[in-house]
């Protein structure tokens, strides 16, 4: 028997649910608000339905929380407003189905029984990514959506199925690959990288491939290609999207059939790899303008793992501060640092445009001004930090946050400047489109250029619902 709770405020529409899942054997709870649905979900269940238009909030923002708890349940979004933007929202943050309130008892059942077969197989498959030690990686977090990433490339890693990792700069796309190599089989062979945006097009073949002496005129030796010396182990491509097209045929081939041919040679070279690739460009956007090839990316992409940006896992930043705070202490020999909750409070309310990165950067250089100093204070980080928290905390009325996080009467560099002004008005703009489309994402992607999941990040970014 498993245990379900229904979030709805239809009570009618729960009574008849309860009723279904009654008829299969299973207990039903319903509730009718969101906060109800929270003080609920405490208990442990099997399976949410959660109902999107509450009377308190969008079911949407209750499943980062029904997805917190160690043995988070199965969610099932069922809305009477069908919403293609909002579906696939519902889907990236971790539900299981999207289902509309017109859908026939036997679709509405069908969800209910697969899920459930679902969490029976999760339950008792793999073992939890607890027990990889990610802080070897350099993986540093707690947060759902890092430990969904962190499932992936788990199950990623117990295979030979190519891996794609997609993500804006600085969110850690190679430590998640090193990782994968690392926990996989072929750990103790070689890992090798390759950055595709630093090779010159004309270079390229060689160095992936090798060559033969006099193929060319420097050529005066043979030399071992890159995909070579991966054999038995992982060839990680960074930056694939930048790979030339003219290449990519090539590549397709052997990635498909594992030979190929140094530059100038009349002999098939084998090479038992495993690839992982990297890539912060949009690649089915570049299929669709012909310069990435689709069969290419089906072959890429067996797994493909979608990390975060720091703004969607701020409850990671304490751990992450702590972290690179003490291995940057430990490099340049001086005190262990402490944080006032001011200057936590600040890390935690900024954008982070530059993920992890610019994070590590940040503490780099505010270690370095406040060096003998114990504690750390909001006034040791960058100015346009500070800025752009205390424009924030303005907009929405945090006086005392605003006071409290105030910066120096002074001027900041021209660029910092640039950024905080940037900020703001990419805000505003945000918050006047959405007035202007009566908060259609349709609409709103229509007049802005925008695609639908760009927008979505923008939108989160800022801090600006779609309620």
């Amino acid at each position: 028997m498993a245990k379900i709770l229904i979030i709805d405020d239809d009570q009618l529409f729960c009574k008849s649910l309860s009723l279904v899942a009654q008829q299969k054997g299973h207990q039903a709870t319903s509730v009718h608000t969101l906060a109800d649905g929270f003080a609920q979900s405490r208990q442990q269940y099997d399976v949410v339905f959660l109902d999107v238009n509450l009377p308190d909030g969008s079911g949407l923002d209750c499943i980062q929380h029904l997805s917190d708890y160690a043995d988070a349940p199965e969610i099932i979004i069922i809305t009477g407003q069908g919403d293609p933007q909002g579906a696939e929202l519902a889907i990236k943050c971790g539900a299981w189905d999207y289902i509309e309130k017109g859908a026939s008892v036997k679709e509405i059942t069908l969800s209910l029984q697969r899920a459930l077969q679902y969490r029976e197989q999760k339950l008792a498959g793999l073992p939890p990514t607890t027990e990889v030690d990610f802080r070897h990686e350099g993986i540093i977090g707690t947060s759902n959506r890092l430990k969904e990433c962190l499932s992936l490339i788990t199950q990623a890693a117990l295979s030979d199925a190519s891996v794609l990792i997609t993500g804006a700069t600085g969110t850690g796309k190679e430590l998640f690959a090193r990782a994968v190599h690392h926990i996989s089989p072929r750990s103790a062979r070689k890992y090798v990288v390759v950055d595709c945006a630093a090779m010159p097009d004309s270079l390229i073949e060689g160095i992936l491939f090798g060559h033969e002496k006099g193929s060319f005129t420097s050529a005066d030796q043979n030399r071992e290609g890159l995909i070579s010396q991966a054999d038995g182990g992982t060839l990680f491509l960074d930056e694939i999207g930048e790979m030339p097209l003219s290449l990519q045929k090539v590549f397709l081939r052997v990635l498909q059939e594992h030979r190929f041919r140094p530059i100038g040679s009349v002999r098939e070279q084998a090479s038992n790899f495993r690839l992982v690739s990297a890539t912060n460009r949009n690649l089915q956007q570049m299929v669709q303008e012909g310069t990435f090839r689709a069969d290419l990316l089906f072959r890429i992409s067996t797994f493909m793992v979608e990390l975060p940006g720091l703004s969607e896992r701020c409850d990671d930043i304490p751990l992450l501060v702590r972290h690179h705070a003490d291995r940057i202490c430990g490099q340049y020999e001086i005190a262990h640092k402490d944080f006032s909750p001011e200057f936590m409070r600040m890390l935690e309310r900024y954008s982070w445009p530059g993920n992890v990165r610019e994070l590590v950067n940040t503490l780099e250089r505010t270690i370095a001004v406040a060096r003998n100093e114990t504690v750390l204070f909001p006034k040791h980080l960058p100015i346009q930090i500070r800025i752009e928290v205390t424009r924030l905390a303005m907009q929405r009325g945090d006086t005392a946050a605003a006071v409290e996080l105030a910066p120096p009467h002074n001027l900041p560099q021209l660029q910092e400047y640039r950024d905080a002004i940037y900020h703001t008005a990419e805000k505003k703009y945000l918050n006047e489109l959405m007035e202007l489309t009566d908060r259609s994402v349709t609409e709103a992607c229509r007049i802005s250029g925008l695609s639908s999941s760009r927008l979505y990040a923008l939108l989160k970014k800022q801090g600006i619902s779609l309620q």
